[in-house]
């Protein structure tokens, strides 16, 4: 995100670091689920994932919901700083919601199953998210 504003804009504004971290904040859940799914793969490889180095799975989990819990209010910022409006608040409000929901299911339930519906859950909050904004962008 900081590149493509960079490139597009010559410069990095605050919006451009609120991008990074909705990014940056989005793939921790989103890889340690893949991790958690594919933790024997990454065992026999020996990748030392964090799946792998915490068998008890609450390391990994409070991980999961500690990301997931972070991207609600950053997912904000861009309504209250005037970049986006109400409906990007609302659908960011929503499935920020429905993001921690599904992390904290894993974190609790910590099987293969609950990190395969974070991981899809994943692969729909981010592309929904940025689509809310650009619809209901506020113009500059």
């Amino acid at each position: 995100p900081l590149m493509g504003w960079a490139g597009a804009t010559g410069q990095l504004t605050p919006v451009s670091w609120i991008l990074f971290a909705l990014v940056f904040l989005w793939q921790l859940p989103h890889f340690l689920a893949i991790a958690w799914m594919y933790q024997e793969d990454y065992r026999q490889a020996d990748f030392k994932m964090l799946p792998i180095l915490d068998p008890s799975g609450r390391a990994t989990g409070r991980q999961i919901a500690l990301y997931c819990l972070a991207l609600i209010p950053v997912s904000l910022i861009p309504a209250v700083l005037k970049v986006a409006g109400p409906f990007y608040f609302a659908v960011a409000l929503c499935i920020g919601m429905g993001f921690v929901t599904a992390g904290i299911m894993a974190a609790i339930h910590q099987s293969p199953q609950s990190a395969r519906r974070l991981f899809f859950a994943s692969l729909a909050y981010l592309p929904i998210l940025l689509t809310a904004m650009t619809l209901d962008r506020v113009p500059m």
